[in-house]
């Protein structure tokens, strides 16, 4: 059962943002200057503990729908100036706060538009979040799904993808929407029950039925024909691979049961997967038979990386840390890292992002931290206008030079201006 399957496989991701929401609601509502230790995930992520259940538990299909009917008309009933948002008031000249027709708790996950209409976008979060866009993301409507859902699930979905206007959403319990008409109608494409791990990244990678999907075990998958078949890229999990070759000398993958906290795609196909302990990471590129470990020496535990747009990495750090490969493509030692400069205030810093140009970085953390660079990452400007958004900030992602996207817990969505740095 979900519910059980929830609690039994202890995921990572779900720890990770489990942590931060907590931290969200108690530390930055009091603004205390205590380091959030808090591990992202990308792109997969639950509630406080207490929400946990609910957000995978038992839950009518009809009574959820009632609950979302009645905060909508409630939310609509109320003069635009009056309606709530987060606590504090965000000052940013740069980002602006958008309200959503959510309850308070909804942790949002993804984001993405469409390549033929880029105003029209959608929005995924926990407690079964769909949210739709015509405007650019300006404002924001629930989109019904529960009717290609199970009954008595309550579905977190996790990612979202589009190429021109085919589009893919995954979530937890494993479940798989379709759509050929840029999402005027989505269908449900089955999977199978076998599936290893929990699906925690889909990418539209034609416009034809072809997709790559990803679980946090580290299984990936391809189609090319609208996910009536799947053929395996890889040949076994990360905790086999890691098992196997415990000679290989990484520290930490002996007896490994664990799975990705992040899991990174590139244009190239080339993907990292970081462990869920944050001390090693792995890699894939389309070609290999298995991941490909990678040890670190040092001993401060990742909390996130990813892909530059130059082919390089970055990495941040529990604590608030931030490190650029010296190169590109994958270093060999971590002497190759560069670290940024950055005033992170001790607060973790959860994501970075970038426009498509590749000329501006963005960074975002906990306690509402927005950090932001003009030079590829070698210094960093903090934006103090969003110090009073009380809520983590998870995720960072841009569509385009002028529109971008910041996504935290507690509904917190943030709209980049398109002011000029």
């Amino acid at each position: 059962p979900p519910q059980t399957a929830a609690r039994g496989r202890g995921r990572a991701t779900a720890r990770a943002r489990d942590a931060g929401s907590r931290r969200a609601r108690g530390g930055a509502r009091s603004r205390a200057r205590a380091t959030t230790r808090t591990t992202t995930a990308t792109r997969a992520t639950t509630e406080g503990a207490g929400e946990d259940a609910s957000a995978e538990g038992k839950m009518p299909r009809r009574a959820l729908a009632v609950k979302t009917a009645t905060l909508v008309a409630a939310l609509s009933a109320l003069p635009m100036d009056k309606r709530a948002l987060a606590e504090g008031s965000i000052e940013s000249s740069y980002w602006e706060q958008v309200e959503l027709p959510l309850e308070p708790g909804v942790i949002l996950l993804d984001i993405a538009f469409s390549s033929n209409d880029p105003k029209h976008g959608f929005l995924l979060g926990t407690r079964q979040t769909v949210l739709e866009t015509k405007d650019g993301g300006k404002t924001w409507d629930v989109r019904d799904l529960s009717g290609l859902l199970d009954d008595d699930v309550n579905y977190r979905f996790n990612s979202v993808s589009f190429c021109g206007d085919e589009g893919w959403i995954i979530g937890k319990p494993a479940v798989l929407l379709h759509t050929t008409d840029g999402g005027a109608n989505w269908e449900r494409v089955g999977l199978s029950p076998r599936l290893p791990g929990a699906p925690v990244l889909i990418t539209a990678v034609q416009d034809n039925g072809t997709a790559e999907m990803v679980t946090d075990e580290g299984a990936i998958y391809f189609t090319k024909d609208a996910a009536r078949n799947w053929k395996a890229a890889v040949e076994e999990t990360v905790s086999a691979t890691l098992n196997r070759t415990v000679s290989s000398g990484i520290t930490g993958a002996s007896y490994y049961t664990g799975t990705f906290s992040t899991i990174s795609r590139n244009d190239n196909g080339e993907y990292l997967g970081l462990s869920s302990r944050g001390n090693f990471y792995m890699s894939w590129a389309p070609g290999q038979a298995y991941w490909q470990p990678h040890n670190r020496t040092s001993a401060r535990r990742v909390q996130s990386m990813g892909w530059r747009p130059d082919g390089g990495i970055w990495e941040l750090t529990r604590g608030g840390g931030i490190f650029f490969s010296a190169e590109t493509g994958l270093p060999e030692e971590d002497s190759e890292f560069n670290e940024g400069r950055i005033g992170s205030r001790g607060f973790g810093l959860l994501d970075l992002g970038y426009t498509p140009s590749g000329k501006t970085f963005w960074t975002v953390g906990g306690s509402g931290s927005v950090f932001y660079s003009t030079d590829a990452g070698k210094s960093w400007k903090r934006d103090r206008g969003t110090d009073n958004v009380a809520a983590n900030l998870y995720n960072v992602k841009f569509q385009s030079e002028d529109q971008g996207f910041i996504l935290g817990n507690d509904g917190i969505l943030l709209r980049f201006t398109g002011a000029k740095l």
